[in-house]
C-alpha cells in the first residue's frame, strides 16, 4: 500500500519497507554532509569551489526529501556557515 492508499483509507502507519527505504535516504543524506564537509575542511579548495560544493549537496539533499528545502536550511546550513567561516577566516 502506497502512502496516497494509506492516507485515502485513514491509516497513517508506514510499511517497513518504507520505514527501511527512509532509513537508506537519511543515511545516505549523513553521509554525503560527512564527506562534503570533510572535503571542505581538508582540502585546500578556493572559496568559490566550497561553496560550490555546498549548494551541490543541497541539490542531492532536496533531490532525497523534496519538498523539505527548509530542513537543509535550517540544520546543514548554519554547520556549512560555520565550517567555511572557520576554515577561510571569514569571522
Amino acid at each position: 500500500m502506497s502512502a496516497d492508499e494509506r492516507e485515502r483509507s485513514g491509516s497513517g502507519n508506514p510499511t517497513k519497507e518504507e520505514i527501511a527505504e527512509e532509513q537508506k535516504k537519511i543515511n545516505r543524506l549523513r553521509l554525503l554532509a560527512d564527506l562534503t564537509m570533510s572535503v571542505i575542511m581538508q582540502s585546500d579548495l578556493p572559496l568559490a569551489q566550497a561553496q560550490e560544493m555546498v549548494e551541490g549537496f543541497k541539490i542531492s539533499a532536496v533531490s532525497l526529501f523534496p519538498g523539505k528545502e527548509h530542513i537543509f536550511e535550517l540544520i546543514y546550513r548554519p554547520r556549512f556557515n560555520r565550517i567555511i567561516m572557520e576554515k577561510y577566516r571569514l569571522h
